[in-house]
């Protein structure tokens, strides 16, 4: 199990590596001087040169990568052009809205997900199955950015039901920060009115970002429920006479998941992806919309540091689903 865990720690490494040389290359070889935009339209050649050696673009790529790899690995991402401020600063200001927003995410869609699943193989070509079915299709066919566009119209202006963007109301202040999570920290300091804002401004960005990995755990839990079902050892089980309910809980869902559990840790991945359009969509304050902002200045140093945090979140999701599996199933552990 070590050895299996060491493998993949140093495959995460060299993924991390190789993603820094891409970002790298990626972000200085598209147009645009990001010297010349920091400066401003009005700004002299001396003015723009000066701020280009400031921040070290008058430099061949290979040293600035180099002290790029350096600064990276001493927790150092650069500065950003647009803000003035460390980038390392930027994120740890904008990373806490993100994971809330994801981590709620990926519960609702991960339960539901499940839970929807198990009932459409349960209730196999009923009413029930066919319409979570046709609920899961949709999620996956309907683009995120038409319906984040379509929520905001009818329910929040539309009907004035819940806030079309941010992370709480205008006039309220944010709760005192413990882990950076609205909703956690107005939960912990007993913020009520903040827990009701927090909520109700999760909801939609949830619901949007949440519609593809509700829709594709939906698919997979039902299609591996349905698989398992007709196992012998299920048969067998039946046959015996074991309860109904102690058969799908002890032989089915247990052997099910273990597809499901990969599909949750990959989704995990496109979800961080995926919210950089839904907080520019819902003006959500993270490292999605900070990205964009950035790339719109030409400012590669956020880019590069929110293109690295997801992909290290992405692969530490990855190699926790490793680790489950040997929790599912004990023949992993010994692989």
């Amino acid at each position: 199990m070590w050895v299996f865990l060491g493998k993949r720690l140093l495959l995460v490494l060299l993924t991390l590596l190789g993603l820094t040389v891409v970002v790298f290359v990626v972000s200085h070889v598209t147009p645009g001087d990001p010297a010349r935009l920091a400066a401003g339209p009005d700004a002299s050649q001396e003015q723009i040169a000066l701020i280009r050696t400031e921040f070290g673009l008058d430099r061949s790529l290979p040293v600035q990568y180099a002290i790029y790899l350096k600064g990276v690995l001493q927790g150092n991402f650069g500065r950003s052009i647009r803000t003035r401020r460390d980038v390392s600063d930027d994120i740890k200001v904008f990373l806490p809205a993100t994971l809330e927003l994801v981590f709620f995410t990926m519960g609702l869609a991960a339960v539901l997900g499940i839970l929807f699943g198990i009932l459409a193989a349960a209730y196999r070509d009923t009413w029930l199955d066919h319409l979570l079915r046709l609920v899961s299709i949709g999620g996956v066919a309907v683009p995120m950015f038409w319906l984040a566009l379509m929520l905001q119209l009818l329910i929040a202006l539309k009907f004035n039901l819940l806030p079309s963007g941010g992370r709480l109301a205008i006039a309220m202040s944010p709760p005192t920060t413990i882990t950076g999570f609205f909703l956690v920290d107005a939960l912990l300091t007993g913020n009520w009115a903040a827990v009701g804002s927090a909520l109700t401004h999760l909801v939609l960005p949830a619901l949007v970002l949440s519609s593809p990995s509700l829709a594709a755990v939906t698919r997979m839990m039902r299609a591996d429920m349905l698989d398992t079902i007709s196992r012998e050892y299920v048969v067998n089980a039946r046959a015996n006479g074991l309860p109904e309910r102690l058969i799908v809980a002890k032989y089915v869902l247990k052997n099910a998941l273990i597809p499901t559990v990969t599909l949750i840790g990959l989704r995990y991945g496109w979800m961080l992806g995926g919210t950089v359009l839904v907080e520019t969509v819902f003006d959500w304050p993270g490292i999605g919309l900070y990205a964009v902002q950035s790339s719109v200045a030409a400012d590669f140093m956020p880019v590069m540091a929110v293109t690295l945090v997801i992909g290290l979140n992405f692969a530490l999701a990855n190699l926790v689903v490793d680790l489950l599996y040997g929790v599912l199933d004990p023949r992993v552990r010994y692989a």
